[in-house]
């Protein structure tokens, strides 16, 4: 036998004050009695053994309230062995945190568009591993492959533009770091979600591209961002704008030329988002999970209790009619 729910246990001390209510609330229910209709009226009145019976309407009560407690501990006896497999897709998704990812040509900005997005995918995940990689001028993995969606949006909500100090955007060590986050070395049920604004400053992206279908890893690109550009703020000033040697805003584009071919090259797609609706649900039904072969993450056996808080209420309920029944007046006793 156990318990589905131990934390209702403390409920169980609501007995002792229950308890002594009922000794006090009998034994001032006795004096009213007496102090309204005198002592010889009372013996005509009620029953003989009117304490008595007071006593025993008290234990019905008493274990009235008892069993509701137990109820809602939710008994378990009885169970039985369930086969449980867990199989899906190893996701990394690479998220650019460079600072042209503030630009705000995208509401709020780039970067907490996509975060906002990526937070909606982790609600459709269904038995895939999911890992976060951030990079700018370098990178590193931010979470890894895990089956824990809440810790996953834990270490997303933690990102920001400052949690990397080497500014830029190298589109090739992403890749690379994002390989080196899968476990399994086997050529199948592997794709990477690359969100960034596409301004490549390595020029290692194809090579590492390259290396990733190898290995089997599909690479689905999203360049967030518009081609005009936008500027992008300065965070040392209120309201200003970053501006070169020349004291020209510095404007940020979206160039879509090499995550095209990223995504061409590892067979994965690419989508271009300039309202910042990243499509990321038909990414993942109509691309990742329909097209990429499952992997089988565990396989367990467990037990399988079964629910026997109804036996409780159904003792609740029949102490309930015995105390309701149980007359203490003399004419309740005659019928």
């Amino acid at each position: 036998m156990r318990f589905g729910d131990s934390s209702n246990f403390f409920l169980l001390w609501a007995l002792v004050p229950f308890i002594f209510f009922q000794i006090w609330a009998n034994r001032k229910k006795y004096d009213l009695i007496i102090r309204f209709c005198g002592q010889n009226l009372f013996s005509k009145l009620v029953a003989p053994n009117f304490k008595e019976l007071l006593k025993r309407k008290a234990i019905f009560k008493t274990l009235t309230f008892l069993f509701l407690l137990l109820a809602l501990t939710r008994p378990q006896w009885g169970y039985q062995w369930e086969d449980l497999k867990q199989e899906g897709v190893d996701i990394v998704i690479a998220l650019d945190v460079s600072r042209s990812m503030l630009a705000e040509d995208i509401k709020p900005n780039r970067l907490e568009r996509a975060k906002r997005k990526i937070s909606d995918l982790l609600n459709m995940l269904k038995g895939d591993r999911v890992g976060l990689v951030a990079f700018a001028g370098t990178s590193f993995i931010q979470c890894p492959l895990t089956l824990d969606y809440a810790a996953a949006r834990i270490f997303l909500n933690a990102i920001d533009t400052s949690l990397i100090p080497v500014q830029g955007t190298d589109l090739g060590e992403a890749l690379r770091k994002s390989i080196k986050a899968f476990r399994t070395k086997e050529n199948k049920s592997k794709a990477i979600i690359l969100i960034t604004d596409g301004e490549d400053q390595s020029g290692q992206a194809m090579e590492a591209a390259n290396e990733a279908k190898k290995v089997g890893v599909k690479v689905f690109t999203i360049g967030i961002g518009k081609e005009i550009g936008a500027p992008l703020p300065n965070p040392d000033t209120t309201g200003g704008f970053l501006k070169n040697e020349s004291g020209e805003v510095i404007l940020t584009k979206l160039e879509e030329t090499t995550l095209q071919q990223i995504s061409l090259k590892t067979g994965g797609s690419y989508v271009r988002s300039v309202t910042g609706d990243i499509d990321l649900k038909t990414i993942y039904s109509d691309q990742i999970n329909k097209n990429l072969d499952k992997n089988k993450f565990k396989y367990e056996r467990r037990k399988i209790w079964q629910e026997r808080f109804q036996w409780c209420i159904f003792l609740a309920l029949i102490f309930l009619l015995c105390e309701s029944v149980l007359g203490t007046r003399k004419n309740e006793l005659n019928n």
